[in-house]
C-alpha cells in the first residue's frame, strides 16, 4: 500500500470552525427584515390648507384682520365669502394693471414703491371688504363698486379705496331705507330740448303728483336741458312724489375731481419736444367724454341718496360705507355701464392695457 493513500488531505481552507477544523462552524444571525419608512398621513387640516386657493386665503386673511382690528369675531355666509372672492380678483387686477402704468413711466416720475400685495394696507382693506361684503355690494356686478389704489405717503403703503358706483347706492337704500318710506318704484329720466314734459303737482285739487313725459324723436332728442326722478309708490300713491333738475344743479353735483374723460371738455395734452422731453401742449385737447351718461348717474345717485333710512336698521357696516362714500369726492367717478379698471383715470389708479409679467401673491395663514 501506498504510504501516501493513508494520509488524510484537507482542505488549504478549514471546513468547520474559522482557522480551527475541529471546531463546529458558528451559524450566521438571522437578518433582519427591510421594514419601509413610516408614512405619516397628513391631517385634514394639513390638506385643506395645502389645496385653498389664493382667494380662499385672502377671504382667511380678511376674517383674521378684521377681527383682530374691528374687536369682534366675523362669520361669514358663504355668500359674502363668494363675494370676498370677487374683491380679491378685483383688487388683484387693479395693482397688476396700476403696477403695468407705474413702470411704463419715465424714472423721474416713476414712484419708487411697487403697486403689489406686499405694499398694500391689509387692514384697512379687511375692514372694507367685510363691510361692503355683507351689505352685498358685488365689484363683479357692473356699477356697484370699484377699488383703486392710491398712495398713503404717511405710511407708505397703497390704500385701496372703495368708490360706491350709482347701482351701489341703490343696493344700500333698498337694504337700509325705511320701508314706509321706500318706493316700490322709482324712475329717473333725463329731459332733452326736443321731448315734451309737463309736472302735475300735489295740490287740494290733485290728490296724486304725477307727470307727462314722451320722446317726440327719440334720435334727435337735441340738448340736455335737465332731468327728474319720481317716486312711485303703488299702495299709497299720495305718496308719489317728482324732483325736477336742471343742468345746472347736475354741474353743481360734479365731483371735484371730474375728468374730461367722463364729464367731457379739455384735457391736458402732451408732445415730444426736439430734446426728447414731454411739452404741454398749448390749448389743450378736447374730450367728448360720456356726459348724458354722467348727468343721469347723478340724478340716479340723487334718488337713491334722497330715501329715508331707518334708524333701527343702521349697523357698523352701514356707517362704514357712509365713510367711505364721504371719501369718494375726491376720487373720479367710473364711466356708466364700465369697468373702472377699463378706462383712463388720471391718479396711481390710471392704466394702459399693456400685458405685466404675473406676480405670486400668497397670504400668510
Amino acid at each position: 500500500m501506498n504510504e501516501n493513500e493513508n494520509q488524510i488531505k484537507f482542505d488549504e481552507t478549514p471546513a468547520n470552525g474559522p482557522g480551527n477544523p475541529g471546531e463546529p462552524k458558528t451559524p450566521e444571525p438571522p437578518k433582519k427584515p427591510e421594514t419601509a419608512p413610516v408614512v405619516i398621513p397628513p391631517t385634514n387640516q394639513q390638506v385643506a390648507k395645502s389645496t385653498k386657493t389664493q382667494a380662499e386665503r385672502f377671504t382667511d386673511m380678511v376674517v383674521r384682520e378684521f377681527s383682530q382690528n374691528a374687536g369682534e369675531v366675523v362669520k361669514l355666509t358663504d355668500f359674502q365669502k363668494r363675494l370676498c372672492t370677487s374683491y380679491f380678483i378685483a383688487v388683484d387686477s387693479s395693482l397688476k394693471k396700476a403696477e403695468v402704468k407705474r413702470i411704463a413711466k419715465s424714472e423721474q416720475y416713476r414712484d419708487s414703491l411697487a403697486l403689489t400685495w406686499d405694499n398694500v394696507n391689509m387692514n384697512s382693506l379687511a375692514i372694507d371688504v367685510v363691510a361692503c361684503a355683507r351689505i352685498g355690494l358685488d365689484p363683479a356686478q357692473n356699477n356697484h363698486v370699484a377699488m383703486i389704489p392710491y398712495k398713503n405717503n404717511a405710511t407708505n403703503k397703497y390704500d385701496i379705496n372703495f368708490m360706491v358706483e350709482y347701482k351701489g347706492c341703490q343696493l344700500k337704500a333698498t337694504k337700509y331705507g325705511l320701508d314706509s318710506e321706500t318706493p316700490d318704484d322709482v324712475i329717473i329720466e333725463l329731459k332733452y330740448k326736443n321731448d315734451t314734459f309737463k309736472v302735475h303737482k300735489k295740490d287740494k285739487n290733485n290728490p296724486v303728483e304725477d307727470y307727462e313725459f314722451a320722446m317726440v324723436d327719440p334720435f334727435n332728442r337735441g340738448e340736455i336741458e335737465g332731468g327728474f326722478y319720481y317716486y312711485n309708490f303703488f299702495k299709497t300713491p299720495e305718496k308719489n312724489f317728482i324732483k325736477v333738475v336742471d343742468v345746472a344743479w347736475i354741474e353743481k353735483r360734479k365731483p371735484k375731481a371730474a375728468s374730461a374723460e367722463f364729464w367731457g371738455g379739455t384735457k391736458d395734452k402732451w408732445e415730444k419736444g426736439k430734446d426728447g422731453k414731454n411739452v404741454k401742449v398749448s390749448g389743450g385737447e378736447q374730450i367728448e367724454g360720456w356726459y348724458d351718461e354722467m348727468c343721469y348717474k347723478t340724478i340716479f345717485r340723487a334718488a337713491y341718496n334722497a330715501i329715508t333710512i331707518d334708524s333701527q336698521k343702521i349697523d357698523n357696516d352701514y356707517m362704514k360705507l357712509a365713510q367711505i362714500e364721504n371719501s369718494q369726492n375726491l376720487l373720479p367717478e367710473p364711466e356708466p355701464e364700465k369697468k373702472l379698471l377699463d378706462i383712463p383715470l388720471t391718479h396711481a389708479e390710471d392704466v394702459t392695457p399693456k400685458a405685466k409679467k404675473e406676480t405670486k401673491v400668497t397670504f400668510e395663514d
